[in-house]
């Protein structure tokens, strides 16, 4: 069992920078690849980033492409979501996720979540 909580979304100008972190439980935490997803009202679940359980490998949505930028630190059980060049569509409800089948960019491959922090990112 695996719990992750997110922490540091807010409220932050278009063009500005934020990070969230989601710390996770357990002695596993390294054995799992690590996503982050988020979800705006009235939008499906999308796919924002993930990086694979030793850092080697990391993916991300068309969308963030070259403004974001996910990494870990296995020894604090903590993945983390840079978010630069902030627009006002990347607001929505980020959530962090967990992997232990493969780094993924489908949901439907994650098997615990975090509860989730809002990002508002104002024009």
């Amino acid at each position: 069992q695996v719990q992750l909580v997110e922490s540091g979304g807010g409220l932050v100008q278009a063009g500005g920078s934020l990070s969230v972190s989601c710390a996770a439980s357990g002695r596993t935490f390294s054995t799992y690849a690590m996503g982050w997803f988020r979800q705006a009202p009235g939008k499906e679940r999308e796919f924002v980033a993930a990086i694979s359980w030793g850092a080697a490998s990391t993916y991300y949505g068309d969308s963030v492409k070259g403004r974001f930028t996910i990494a870990r630190d296995n020894a604090k059980n903590t993945v983390y979501l840079q978010m630069n060049s902030l627009k006002p569509e990347d607001t929505a409800v980020y959530y962090c996720a967990a992997a232990s089948r493969a780094t993924s960019s489908s949901p439907n491959l994650y098997d615990y979540w975090g509860q989730g922090i809002q990002v508002t990112v104002s024009s």
